[in-house]
């Protein structure tokens, strides 16, 4: 994560999404592609740090997202836990990060496609730009609001761990799912779509 939690992430950040069942998006191998710009959003103010709450529902109206989150740990292997295949797929929050609007990165995982079911939650992920809103419902009935900082795609081979989940002085949000086309016939994606978000109010 962002902050000191950070070197809870990183052993495990290698198979944050080498699955088969995510994908779409675009870019080229082993570069990213063109960030919408840096962090923070021009004209959004950072906010306070939100109390720890986990999230419940997250709502990005500019991609028509509205989607419960359910939570992650680890698998077996140490690597990060993904969502369930599944028709109506949902977000899924790692619970070794901050909650979201903690100081730190939040990290928010979906899929792009869900096999035979189609379309996964995040298909539309890549769109995301600069300045685009990402509502984050809590537990404890406040509303965390992040602004886009940048979306790119990297190639899996060359996942930018230190920039996703290094140290921060401030709350923010990662959304990531696949991109890419695939490396095989209906098989898995070749990069990742990255969404990095700062917290920039709150509301009830």
């Amino acid at each position: 994560m962002h902050a000191k939690r950070a070197s809870l992430l990183i052993p495990v950040l290698a198979a944050v999404l080498l699955v088969s069942g995510c994908g779409g998006g675009s870019g080229s191998p082993g570069t990213e592609s063109e960030p919408t710009s840096g962090p923070p959003a021009a004209g959004a103010a950072a906010a306070d740090p939100l109390a720890r709450s986990v999230p419940v529902r997250v709502r990005i109206p500019s991609i028509g997202v509205d989607t419960p989150v359910i939570q992650l740990g680890l698998n077996a292997d140490d690597t990060v836990q993904v969502p369930p295949i599944e028709a109506h797929d949902s977000a899924g929050w790692y619970k070794s990060s901050p909650t979201p609007g903690q100081v730190g990165p939040s990290v928010i995982l979906g899929h792009v496609t869900v096999g035979q079911y189609g379309d996964g939650v995040f298909v539309h992920l890549a769109r995301l730009k600069r300045g685009d809103h990402i509502d984050v419902r809590l537990k404890d009935g406040v509303t965390s609001v992040f602004t886009v900082d940048s979306t790119r795609t990297v190639a899996k081979a060359s996942f930018p761990t230190d920039a996703v989940y290094g140290d921060a002085d401030h709350p923010e949000l990662r959304l990531i799912t696949c991109g890419g086309p695939r490396t095989t016939q209906g098989g898995a994606y070749r990069d990742n779509v990255i969404v990095y978000a700062s917290l920039t109010s709150e509301s009830q």
